[in-house]
């Protein structure tokens, strides 16, 4: 199987969500990102068990989903916390300090290097290309709320607002 992120040990994941998905969305191979958006939506991430249960519901290969799942950047492949923050770091923001304010809220989170989630798991620390906010960089968004203008300190300051 191509996909590596198992739950710990003992864990038991609740696949009646993957059965329920499949039944709503269908068996058919074209219903397959959909049936991944609904996992995606309940688990937060596209856990092996789930992609497992799908190969057997759609009688699809773990290849199949793997391209689908691995193509389209808005599917998670490890666990995420209960909040993401997007920083932008496109031009505009690179220009206005978007790594300062990555590496000031890495650090205020406690995220190890090369991490993307908290230890406690509340908070995951995404890298995007854009946010459509180029006259307000730097720029995150945390649960669909924007902040712009951000330095270091006002985007520890932001996370408070979570």
């Amino acid at each position: 199987m191509i996909w590596n992120n198992k739950k710990n040990a003992g864990e038991e994941l609740d696949l009646a969500p993957v059965d329920a998905a499949v039944a709503e969305c269908g068996r058919a191979p074209g219903s397959l990102i959909r049936v991944l958006q609904a996992l995606q939506k309940h688990y937060r991430y596209l856990p092996e068990p789930a992609l497992r249960r799908v190969c057997a519901l759609m009688d699809v290969s773990p290849a199949a989903i793997a391209g689908v799942a691995t193509f389209y950047a808005q599917f998670r492949h490890r666990p995420v916390g209960r909040h993401i923050i997007s920083v932008c770091h496109g031009t505009a923001c690179h220009i206005k300090g978007a790594v300062l304010v990555h590496e000031a809220l890495r650090r205020h989170l406690k995220i190890e290097e090369g991490a993307e989630t908290d230890p406690a798991g509340l908070f995951t620390l995404e890298k995007v290309g854009c946010l459509g906010g180029c006259t307000r960089a730097a720029v995150m968004r945390i649960g669909g709320v924007t902040y712009g203008r951000l330095t270091p300190d006002e985007a520890r300051r932001a996370i408070a607002d979570v």
